[in-house]
């Protein structure tokens, strides 16, 4: 089995989660490869390569996505495009929204190509960047039976409810736990759960 771990915003190919689900699955299920890429680039070039990794892997082997936040989204967007199952980790529903925290003054005027902000992996948003997430909202879960997530009441960044809500709304598995953080600090704890709820997507 191949897993690929998608990373969020401010994050990269080393990302903490990803890395402790790549030693864990090393250390107890030797049997699952974790994929994890590099995906600071822009939107529509994350879900281009994502659609074509995830039909690279599946000629192999059988192929889930695990993404945290905004690696939550493309997962979804890549599972309905693909019907790759996927498990969401305090997924992002709404990047169109949330990400116009970065906006600044005057806005409405910029080029469409100015950054608005560089992530920590060198992504350089800018305004077409969430056009191209206006364009691209999550409004269905084309394949509910095979999407599951784990999200915490107590994110600070997104939220919870409204994830919890959508989710549960279209028909995937929710687990709402009580506290935690956006950034999943106690993933270690939550590991053999995951592993669990990927082999049962499947």
């Amino acid at each position: 089995m191949n897993i690929i771990y998608i990373h969020g915003l401010d994050s990269d190919a080393n990302s903490i989660k990803g890395r402790l689900l790549d030693e864990y699955c090393q250390q107890n299920h030797p049997e699952i490869r974790v994929v994890r890429p590099d995906l600071n680039q822009t939107p529509a070039q994350v879900f281009s390569y994502l659609t074509d990794l995830v039909t690279k892997l599946g000629k192999d082997a059988k192929t889930v996505l695990i993404g945290s936040s905004l690696g939550g989204y493309f997962s979804t967007l890549v599972s309905n495009a693909t019907g790759c199952p996927a498990l969401l980790l305090n997924p992002s529903t709404q990047p169109h929204i949330t990400l116009q925290r970065f906006e600044q003054a005057g806005f409405d005027n910029q080029n469409k190509s100015d950054v608005l902000y560089t992530t920590t992996g060198g992504w350089e948003m800018t305004a077409a960047d969430l056009q191209w997430f206006a364009h691209h909202q999550l409004l269905t879960v084309h394949y509910p039976n095979k999407v599951a997530a784990l999200i915490k009441d107590g994110d600070e960044l997104l939220d919870a409810k409204l994830s919890t809500a959508f989710y549960r709304e279209q028909g995937a598995v929710v687990i709402l736990q009580e506290g935690g953080d956006h950034r999943f600090s106690d993933f270690t704890e939550h590991l053999p759960k995951a592993i669990e709820m990927v082999q049962q997507l499947v």
